[in-house]
């Protein structure tokens, strides 16, 4: 690893040196510093959006209900911006390394208690909390054909760890619609699936209907995303989505889903997003 960064740092420097003595040779230094300035410019493009849910209570319950969230975005001015699909986390690219780019991710997990359900008396709640990691994305076509991998970290409460890993094909059609489609895995740790889909002995006794499981980690889900964004203006646009997940291995298994509910689990949502410049 050390001698490819090497190499690559010496082809940078000769390539750059060799810039520099152009420039300097044609009078374009004062362009390249006045470019140079503009690259370093203190203006952010900030997306803000709004976006309203109806889908399971918790994941693997089969009780529909409305949950809303914030979204939000941001990029300097000036850099290009990639297409994102509606269940990309937050996000941001700190570099590039052979077309892969690379960066951390913070995301938001929902919560499950005795209130979503009363079945799920006596058994452990889980809280809802954030999470945060790292990203890598590859676009084999750009803008068109994307790869993409998240794992993030549970910051507190011990909730274990997720990696979710997705395909998606964007498409725009004329100058204001976007579409975009791909398949979903997720995969998760043994905290993770203990806390969300096991049963203690203890929690088993307390509830009386539901058997003690012991969740082990590993893939979680498969799924598939559809999605279409319709742009107004440059300020603003709105977005429609469909999330179908279905829950496998322990996930599945679970008493939580099997007896009282479903590896079948589809969300619906849409955002209406708000973009603006800040400048510093």
């Amino acid at each position: 690893m050390f001698s490819v960064k090497t190499a690559l740092f010496n082809r940078f420097s000769a390539l750059a040196g060799i810039a520099l003595l152009a420039a300097s040779a044609t009078g374009a230094f004062p362009a390249l510093a006045q470019e140079a300035a503009k690259s370093a410019s203190t203006t952010w493009v900030v997306t803000l959006g709004g976006t309203v849910e109806y889908g399971p209570s918790y994941e693997g319950s089969k009780h529909l209900s409305f949950s809303g969230m914030p979204s939000f975005d941001f990029h300097r001015l000036g850099e290009s911006q990639d297409y994102s699909a509606p269940d990309d986390n937050i996000d941001y690219s700190l570099f590039e390394v052979g077309g892969i780019e690379v960066g951390p991710v913070v995301g938001l997990r929902g919560g499950r208690s005795a209130f979503d359900d009363s079945r799920l008396e006596g058994l452990r709640r889980v809280r809802w909390n954030f999470d945060a990691g790292a990203f890598a994305q590859y676009w084999p076509i750009e803008n068109q054909l994307r790869v993409r991998a998240e794992t993030r970290q549970a910051l507190w409460g011990g909730d274990g760890l997720v990696a979710d890993l997705s395909l998606d094909w964007f498409q725009p059609v004329g100058d204001s619609w976007l579409l975009s489609a791909g398949p979903r895995m997720s995969l998760a740790n043994s905290t993770y699936m203990r806390n969300n889909f096991g049963i203690s002995e203890s929690g088993a006794a307390k509830n009386g209907h539901l058997d003690a499981f012991d969740a082990g980690g590993g893939l979680k889900s498969v799924g598939f995303t559809v999605a279409a964004t319709y742009t107004f203006s440059p300020a603003w646009s709105v977005q429609v989505y469909d999330k179908y997940s279905r829950l496998v291995s322990d996930a599945a298994d679970s008493p939580i889903t099997s007896q009282i509910g479903s590896p079948n689990q589809n969300i619906i949502g849409f955002t209406l997003n708000r973009t603006f410049d800040v400048r510093f």
